[in-house]
Order: C-alpha cells, then sequence, then structure tokens
C-alpha cells in the first residue's frame, strides 16, 4: 500500500483553497492495484465496502478494510456504477450494451438495451433522480468494431414507471460522467471526447434545458458532488475539484490518470478513487451528497 502526500501545487495562486476540502497533511493511499482499468466505484454502506469495475477483464472487484481486494462478479466489461433508491447495485455494461440491476438475491435484471428498437452504443456512467428516473451516458467506447445502431452518442433517461427511455441530450461527442447537484435542479454531464468540457444544464421535469448554464473546460471522465455542491472530476493529473459556480477550488493529485471517483467510508467522508490499476482513497472535510 502506498501513502502519497497531497500536493497543493497551484491551488492558492489561480484558484480557491483546496485546503477547505483536505488537510494539507493529508495522504492519499493506494488500496489495491494490479487491475488493467479500474472504474465506476461504488461505496455499499452496508458491507462497508467499495465495489467498482475493471473493465478489460469483465469484472466487479471489491475492496473492504477487513478482506482487502476480491473479486464480486463477472460482468459484461461493466463501466459506472452505483446503487440504487433501495440501495441495488446498478451498472452501464459495455458490452453487455445495457443497464443492470443487481437484485438482492444476486439475480440480474437488465433495465434498458435499446432506444426505439435499436441497441445501445455502450453505456457508460449514470446516476438516478430522487423521482426513481436513472439517466445514463451511452457513448461509443465500448463498441469496438461492433457498428452502432443508434445515429449518435446521446444522454437518455430512463423512466422508473414506465421503463420508456427518452434522449435527455445530443449535443456531445463522447458524453461520459453523469451527475446531479444535491438539490437536484443541476445536472453535470461530462464530454471526454472531441468538445472535452463538463457541462451544467437546469433540471426542467424529465427534461433539461437544453441551453448550458455554464461549461467547465476539463476533459474529464467520471465525477461526484458533496453535500455543498463541490464537484469532484477526475481528469489528468488527479481529482480536480470546482464548487457549485464552476470555479476551480484546486487539485488532489493522484499518481496515476484517474477514471471515476466516489464518496464512501463510515462518515462518508472518503474519496475512493479508481485510476488506471490501481483503487486509492483520501480523507476530506466534506461529506458526499447521497
Amino acid at each position: 500500500m502506498k501513502h502519497l502526500l497531497l500536493s497543493l501545487a497551484l491551488t492558492h495562486a489561480a484558484f480557491g483553497d483546496i485546503t477547505s476540502i483536505v488537510d494539507s497533511a493529508t495522504e492519499v493511499k493506494q488500496l489495491a492495484t494490479g487491475m488493467k482499468f479500474t472504474e465506476g466505484p461504488v461505496w455499499i454502506d452496508a458491507e462497508e465496502k467499495v465495489v467498482f469495475s475493471d473493465i478489460p477483464n469483465s469484472m466487479l472487484m471489491q475492496w473492504s478494510e477487513k478482506d482487502g481486494l476480491k473479486p464480486f462478479r463477472k460482468v459484461e466489461h461493466a463501466n459506472g456504477n452505483i446503487l440504487d433508491d433501495q440501495s441495488r447495485l446498478l451498472t452501464c455494461q459495455h458490452s453487455g450494451r445495457n443497464v443492470v440491476r443487481t437484485e438482492k438475491d444476486g439475480t440480474i435484471t437488465v433495465l434498458a438495451d435499446k432506444f426505439e428498437g435499436k441497441k445501445f452504443n455502450s453505456p457508460n456512467d449514470l446516476a438516478q433522480h430522487s423521482d426513481g428516473s436513472i439517466w445514463f451516458t451511452d457513448p461509443s467506447y465500448g463498441l469496438g468494431k461492433k457498428p452502432a445502431e443508434i445515429p449518435g452518442k446521446w444522454v437518455f433517461r430512463l423512466d422508473a414507471k414506465t421503463d420508456k427511455v427518452s434522449v435527455i441530450y445530443k449535443d456531445f461527442d463522447m458524453p461520459n460522467g453523469i451527475v446531479f447537484s444535491p438539490d437536484e435542479k443541476v445536472v453535470y454531464i461530462a464530454d471526454s471526447g472531441k468538445i472535452g468540457k463538463i457541462r451544467a444544464f437546469k433540471v426542467a421535469g424529465e427534461a433539461i434545458d437544453q441551453a448550458p448554464l455554464f461549461e467547465i473546460d476539463i476533459r474529464c471522465d467520471g465525477m461526484c458532488v458533496d453535500t455543498a455542491g463541490n464537484i469532484y472530476t477526475t481528469a489528468k493529473g488527479g481529482i480536480h475539484v470546482f464548487d457549485k459556480t464552476g470555479k476551480k477550488i484546486g487539485l488532489i493529485e493522484v499518481e496515476e490518470h484517474p477514471a471515476n471517483v466516489c464518496f464512501g467510508g463510515k462518515d462518508f467522508d472518503t474519496l475512493f478513487i479508481t485510476a488506471r490499476k490501481s483503487l486509492y482513497s483520501v480523507k476530506t472535510k466534506m461529506k458526499g451528497a447521497k
């Protein structure tokens, strides 16, 4: 296990103060390594463990302080994971080209795999609204040589009551990370392709205003938010933290390029970071928005 001292470089000169988020003496800990490409961490509070994806190995992995690193289950190149409002695991699968739910008994339910009869590209990341709907991104990263059936790489909404899938937004190159603000008035969606920005949209019922409220100029993968609305993004160098208006607070450096991040731990104040071959954690002064 590696312990890396937190870097505060550049945070005071041009941005806010990252010490409002983490103490300067805080360590970034490498919890586990040896995987191929890690993604989609989610904290399972009842079992005090993190579940995350190792995409090339088609495995969900799990880590706990008690048992260390272990396989969780085989998947179809899973990427993003979250818990739903009943603490069931929701997963985007690249080669499955679907969004699935792991039931309490371990069985798998396919929630969505098509839009208007056409298969998705390769669902990437997802967020659940308090109305039960699941919002997810669908870039083409996992398609490989398979032909696309949908004429675009879009953001979708799955209605919890009707199971209807609708398009939320089309104007992205590679939509990726997605997360709601704590009050759900705003949804943040990252584009990790040519656009290379996070766009903040006003949530308007079952849709969004198509004109962004603002953009953050960063090529981000996955992200999460804390209870104050600060946005924790994964990009080159580590975890770049922005406030709810898009102003940069600072950078938590991570040795490997991170792909996704979530809050967890006993007090929900620990960031768990998937970064290339490894899983990291860092204690914060903030609590994650559930």
